[in-house]
């Protein structure tokens, strides 16, 4: 996935890292490397409770960028591929 050209997509000035979008999608690339490092190391229970963590988070962005801007919410869930 290019998270690279989506950041720059969906930034509102050059240096944003901080909009609700911008931090989707930074959670979404570390919670697919942890995933790959999950199926490689199964029993690392403390990396699967940050992902878990990760996760809460990312649902908990994506709420509220549901209930600020709807049509924002619709793209970012089609361009990451993630259901709901």
């Amino acid at each position: 996935m290019k998270y690279t050209k989506m950041i720059e997509k969906y930034q509102s000035h050059k240096d944003d890292t901080g909009s609700p979008a911008v931090q989707i999608i930074l959670l979404s690339k570390q919670i697919a490397d942890l995933s790959g490092h999950l199926k490689k190391h199964a029993k690392d229970n403390s990396s699967r409770v940050g992902l878990l963590k990760m996760i809460g988070k990312r649902r908990r962005l994506l709420d509220y960028l549901s209930r600020e801007n709807k049509e924002l919410y619709q793209k970012m869930i089609l361009d990451l591929g993630l259901r709901k």
